[in-house]
């Protein structure tokens, strides 16, 4: 069967990025979206077309979206997996680093499902992937904002796939633990770079490797059209929560 297109935002690190190589190391035609077009590029992979857009403007996805159509044939498959994880307390933490995560986790999510799912309707086939985490499925201290973000991954993904269901359309979403990625790093907060590095510590070192995500995603995506992995929680086996 011809490879059809995917697209992979947050392309640029991490899961995006082992997504990508991945992806292309089994040829699928990809559209790689991130804000640092250089780690893109830089990543060289076969009939990679490389964006530079920030999942908020939507103008600007809808652009992109529409050159990777025009060059590869209709998208099949978006990994939405873009994200900030900005974490704090909430009597301390800055209410911008909530506004960015909103911006980026829930509304640029929303963007990317907007760009693609109207012709995947219409085609009657296409595959939504939702990256989240474990906590859009439980609790963690200094985490209430971030927290909200990926319960709302959660939720708005069960209900979009209740609509496109009748379609044939997939939405499956893919909830990672504690993953080796540039977002344990971005967090502002000192105190909470090291409570994480204690608690990574106290579990003997293992977490999730980027590389062991993008499989799970590979694993869902290419099973039949007619089979939908709803959800996939993975995390490591030392990890107790």
């Amino acid at each position: 069967m011809t490879k059809r297109l995917i697209i992979i935002t947050g392309a640029s690190s991490g899961i995006g990025e082992a997504t990508a190589r991945l992806f292309s190391s089994l040829g699928y035609p990809l559209l790689l979206l991130a804000r640092r077009l250089e780690r893109l590029e830089a990543l060289d992979l076969p009939n990679a077309l490389c964006r530079k857009v920030d999942i908020t403007d939507r103008t600007a996805l809808l652009q992109a979206v529409a050159e990777g159509e025009a060059k590869f044939g209709p998208v099949d498959a978006i990994i939405n997996n873009a994200g900030l994880m900005l974490l704090g307390d909430m009597t301390q933490q800055d209410p911008n680093e909530w506004d960015r995560m909103l911006d980026v986790n829930v509304k640029g999510l929303l963007n990317g499902v907007h760009a693609v799912v109207k012709g995947m309707v219409e085609r009657r086939r296409g595959t939504i992937v939702n990256v989240s985490s474990t906590s859009g499925r439980k609790t963690y201290p200094g985490h209430v904002a971030y927290v909200g973000t990926k319960h709302a991954v959660h939720a708005l993904s069960e209900n979009l796939r209740e609509e496109v269901a009748p379609h044939n359309v997939r939405v499956i979403v893919i909830a990672p633990g504690a993953c080796d990625t540039e977002l344990q790093t971005i967090t502002t907060n000192d105190t909470v770079k090291a409570g994480f590095k204690e608690w990574k510590e106290e579990i003997g070192g293992v977490i999730l490797a980027a590389s062991e995500v993008a499989e799970a995603i590979r694993f869902a995506y290419e099973q039949p059209q007619k089979v939908c992995i709803r959800e996939i929680v993975l995390a490591s086996t030392n990890q107790p929560v």
